[in-house]
């Protein structure tokens, strides 16, 4: 088994990232580290002795950052002696990602796909920025609600746990695939202030549904079939009240083999790169400036681009 005491970080990755490109498809990968629980406030590559043993100290949390990084997913950590523990890494199968799906939009969102098996607000890094973002537009206060790209949902259920109101607000819902509509509809089917609608996001105006007092984008402007800028100007000028709000979410990871892997990643790069996704960002915030919101960009796994407005409104 491999033991790393002394040995740098870039040591580390070197030997590990060799002998994960030959591991097999249920291997487990294991090697030998200092247990992190043995010491209190200690940051990483500070020394330890035990034992007249020298060892460099890394966390747990270095552990599940590496692991990330290499394209693994951690599994329990056993523990050898009090000192020691097992790291233990299984390599993500990339087959097993809606990415590589090769069909329509139908199977590769549909509610049989890998993608209506992501669960979104299950995962603390997305679900503890979108809730503040919740927070941020002050949901309770609007009215109205659209979600461009809703797919399963769980958006909407996520607002149903948090909004005071509920009940009084008017939802609607638009997805390009019909059957993930129609699994939403059949989730949310109790509540008559929902409407979901199969339809063409290029094609939004044809529907008249009036300007919203909050509009939900995650994932989804930024598709391929898609011409993101326009599309995001005709939306806040036509379809968002003018002292309403907005979330936008934009994906910075994949989602391979049951783990969601931090960092987008562009079709024929072999390593996360970002600057596509920057770009995206700063035009959302600097045109939603200049229409008079203010604007905070917060996440991690997805960017989030809160819009408010800071027009004051006319009195009645």
């Amino acid at each position: 088994m491999l033991k790393f005491t002394t040995h740098s970080m870039l040591y580390i990755t070197d030997v590990l990232e060799k002998k994960i490109t030959n591991l097999a498809r249920e291997e487990i990968l294991e090697f030998e580290v200092l247990n992190p629980d043995i010491c209190d406030s200690v940051y990483a590559g500070n020394i330890v002795q035990v034992n007249d043993i020298l060892y460099l100290y890394r966390s747990y949390k270095a552990w599940v950052d590496l692991a990330s990084l290499l394209h693994c997913k951690i599994l329990t950590p056993l523990l050898k002696e009090k000192h020691l523990s097992i790291i233990r890494y299984k390599k993500l199968q990339e087959d097993q990602s809606f990415h590589h799906q090769k069909s329509s939009i139908e199977e590769k969102y549909g509610k049989d796909s890998i993608f209506s098996q992501i669960h979104k607000m299950e995962e603390p890094s997305f679900f503890y920025y979108f809730k503040q973002a919740l927070k941020n537009v002050d949901v309770n206060k609007r009215t109205r609600i659209l979600n461009l790209g809703i797919n399963n949902a769980d958006e909407f259920e996520s607002i149903k746990e948090f909004a005071s109101n509920f009940e009084n607000l008017e939802l609607v819902g638009i997805d390009y695939c019909e059957s993930a509509i129609k699994e939403a509809k059949l989730k949310l089917s109790a509540f008559e202030n929902i409407k979901f609608y199969s339809h063409d996001i290029n094609e939004l105006s044809s529907l008249n549904l009036g300007t919203f007092d909050l509009i939900l984008s995650i994932g989804t402007l930024q598709s391929s079939n898609l011409e993101y800028k326009p599309l995001l100007m005709s939306i806040v000028q036509n379809h968002l009240n003018p002292y309403g709000s907005m979330i936008l979410g934009f994906p910075n990871c994949r989602w391979i083999d049951g783990e969601m892997v931090y960092g987008a990643r562009p079709k024929n790069y072999r390593f996360s790169e970002m600057s596509l996704i920057y770009n995206d960002v700063v035009f959302a915030k600097k045109y939603l400036q200049q229409k008079q919101f203010r604007v905070t960009v917060t996440g991690k796994e997805y960017i989030f681009v809160t819009a408010t407005s800071i027009r004051k409104e006319l009195p009645n």
